[in-house]
């Protein structure tokens, strides 16, 4: 049993565990195809989702989409991972994942629903709660964490789209589909994820993010379903909380979600 999959059964994750992996590789410090094939080897009977967003290169002049051949944006493993042999891709222009698991081309199919935003609620990234998902951010933190867009979509927060949507033209097996699709955009921050940050502490102390170690790397952990309503808590008390980079309220960050 190599080192790595110790780390993942010491955080208490099983074989049929589904998990979401936003990752430094630099600071996981192992091999990248070991990192792949640990996590695949690890969640044998679960799955292993990785964003393979593509949302720097898809544009109103580049708008052709092929899950085969598009670059993902985030990162050299999930280049990697996105070309092993097994692993699928999901259909959405600037917000894939690529998956490799039980039923994961029924979970990936969810980017084929009518859906036109980058997290919508009925696609992958809204659904992640509901899948049971736990998120791993490995040597990186809340500001690489998507599933809090796909929150804010459900909470239907203002200002966090293009005014326009993009045509795309996405290339499939059976021939092109054409979609169009806002790209998110905000008023002010550029990075408005950087934003979501001020909510890592808070998570922390609630009990709802714990510590861990992959590889070199430190990692947060969650629960998906946690912390999709923990956030939306927040955010019906304060729709713009992520509209700064102060820190949050203290009472407001000591309010927890009720089942």
């Amino acid at each position: 049993m190599n080192q790595l999959i110790k780390q993942l059964k010491a955080m208490g994750l099983t074989h049929q565990d589904k998990v979401l992996i936003h990752s430094s590789l630099k600071a996981i410090n192992r091999d990248a195809i070991l990192v792949i094939e640990s996590l695949i080897d690890y969640f044998n009977e679960g799955m292993v989702l990785l964003p393979t967003h593509s949302w720097s290169t898809m544009t109103q002049e580049n708008n052709v989409f092929d899950p085969k051949t598009e670059p993902s944006c985030v990162g050299l493993l999930t280049n990697l991972f996105r070309v092993r042999q097994g692993v699928k891709r999901s259909l959405h222009p600037t917000h894939s994942i690529a998956g490799f698991g039980k039923d994961v081309d029924k979970f990936l199919d969810l980017d084929l629903n009518d859906i036109n935003t980058p997290c919508h609620p009925n696609g992958t990234w809204g659904n992640l709660g509901n899948i049971g998902a736990k998120i791993l951010l490995i040597g990186t933190d809340m500001k690489k964490n998507t599933f809090v867009h796909a929150i804010e979509e459900m909470a239907n927060i203002e200002d966090r789209f293009t005014k326009e949507m993009i045509e795309f033209e996405l290339v499939t097996d059976e021939g092109i589909i054409r979609r169009s699709y806002y790209k998110h955009e905000h008023p002010v921050y550029q990075g408005l994820s950087n934003n979501y940050k001020i909510a890592e502490q808070p998570l922390i102390d609630l009990g709802i993010i714990t510590k861990h170690k992959f590889g070199d790397a430190k990692v947060l952990m969650m629960d998906a379903m946690a912390l999709q309503k923990q956030i939306l808590t927040w955010l019906k008390i304060n729709p713009k909380l992520f509209d700064t980079h102060l820190p949050m309220d203290e009472e407001l960050a000591k309010i927890k979600y009720q089942d």
